[in-house]
């Protein structure tokens, strides 16, 4: 994928028989998901000009000019939506789109390696870094707070972090 593109969100499935969409998105702003259109399918292979029509429960219902009908509507269920970069608003210094931090190794404050940032992680209480273990399967959750990760630097690649005691 490409750096210049960011998933900001995914087709649920149909709603309804009209060709109209379940959409979720992962914006900080549910709705803006709709001012960054049109949005690609991530090979880029298709185009999207989604209408947010009304919220529903964990998203919202939209129409999508290219799609008429609920099994074309069916067919997109899964399709992760992403927009250009600099569609995108820019982020203060503290605050990081999740794709910038996936692939980043983790350090912890005396330079051991930890890990690489395999996945963030976001249940509502706060993001999670799955970071995965050196020439291991396992992976270990580290809270994405101040405290458990003091560093980030995108231009290094890698994130220090200062877990708490037990974690690795």
């Amino acid at each position: 994928m490409s750096e210049d593109r960011i998933c900001v969100g995914a087709i649920g499935g149909a709603y309804g028989v009209r060709g109209e969409l379940r959409i979720k998105s992962f914006c900080a702003v549910a709705e803006d998901i709709e001012t960054y259109s049109p949005l690609t399918s991530e090979d880029q292979g298709q185009t999207f000009h989604l209408a947010l029509i009304r919220p529903i429960k964990n998203g919202f219902v939209a129409r999508i000019a290219e799609v008429a009908t609920k099994e074309a509507a069916d067919a997109l269920k899964g399709v992760q939506l992403f927009a250009s970069r600099d569609q995108l608003p820019s982020l203060p210094d503290d605050e990081y789109y999740h794709t910038d931090l996936i692939g980043l190794d983790v350090l912890d404050t005396g330079g051991t390696m930890l890990g690489r940032v395999k996945n963030v992680l976001d249940h509502g209480a706060g993001d999670l870094l799955e970071v995965q273990r050196p020439s291991s399967s396992e992976t270990v959750l580290l809270p994405f707070t101040l405290a458990a990760v003091p560093t980030v630097d995108l231009g290094a690649g890698r994130i220090v972090a200062d877990p708490p005691d037990g974690l690795f």
